[in-house]
């Protein structure tokens, strides 16, 4: 799954890595190094610009609210929750189907967090010794250092409550696709813990290369089998992952040090 990333990159970055054509200053966010679902992110979209006459879709860099909400939705409150879609579904589920046939979008990203429950706390909670197990976090960044290109989808819901003139009358929301994690070795492990992806987690954020982005963002396709050959995963062993600060667990925290990597798991959390 993905409930948490860091995403500190400057629009000026991005705009250079995914050639954006319109952004708004003042939608500028601080650099996050600690997102969690129904934060204000970033993303970049293919879409008209609005009141324009060239109908032709531009490359926007759009602050979307995190925690998709339907546009069918009589309250908004859902969105917290679908904050992933999964892959394997997500053409044919009723939340999400209009938005993967027509509204697609690329969530940027360092990377995202991972928790893993360590081997001493796992048999403490089996003897039922322990309720609450205490989980190390990962922090999964491309190898390379590039932009982590998370494959997201957008939506637009109306609050009725509220007139057209008023600045909340309309919510635009996104959520993260979501796939089934790598088991092929990482391109650089921790000397000490998971050597995989799925030895952390079962699920994982879809990773969208950069030959795949233009045709992911294209509304002009909108035939859900030919967009299923999209949502393959990644080329293995683009990935590393290595232990963080438990202290990225308080969602209160952030900065670039929740980023620093760790030599060992934090004690009573080794995997």
């Amino acid at each position: 799954m993905c409930g948490r990333y860091a995403a500190s990159r400057r629009p000026e970055d991005l705009a250079g890595i995914f050639e954006i054509e319109k952004w708004e200053p003042e939608e500028t966010l601080e650099p996050d190094y600690n997102v969690a679902p129904t934060k204000e992110v970033y993303a970049v979209l293919d879409r008209p610009l609005k009141d324009a006459d060239d109908p032709r879709p531009v490359r926007q860099l759009r602050t979307l609210k995190w925690g998709l909400v339907p546009s069918w939705s009589k309250t908004p409150e859902g969105g917290a929750r679908m904050i992933n879609a999964r892959a394997e579904t997500v053409h044919e589920k009723p939340s999400y189907r209009r938005a993967f046939a027509s509204r697609r979008c690329i969530i940027p990203a360092d990377g995202y967090y991972e928790w893993v429950t360590g081997k001493q706390e796992r048999d403490l909670e089996v003897e039922g010794k322990k309720k609450r197990p205490r989980k190390q976090p990962y922090f999964v960044t491309p190898a390379d250092g590039s932009v982590f290109a998370m494959a997201g989808l957008y939506e637009f819901w109306r609050d009725r409550t509220l007139p057209d003139d008023h600045p909340r009358a309309w919510w635009v929301t996104c959520s993260v696709i979501t796939t089934e994690a790598e088991t092929s070795p990482l391109a650089v492990a921790p000397a000490e813990g998971p050597h995989a992806l799925a030895e952390i987690h079962p699920r994982m954020p879809l990773m969208l290369t950069p030959d795949r982005w233009d045709a992911w963002l294209d509304p002009s396709r909108t035939d859900p089998e030919d967009l299923r050959g999209l949502l393959a995963p990644p080329p293995p062993g683009l990935m590393r992952a290595y232990p963080v600060t438990t202290a990225v667990s308080n969602v209160r925290n952030n900065g670039p040090e929740l980023l620093k990597e760790l030599a060992a798991p934090e004690e009573g959390t080794l995997f």
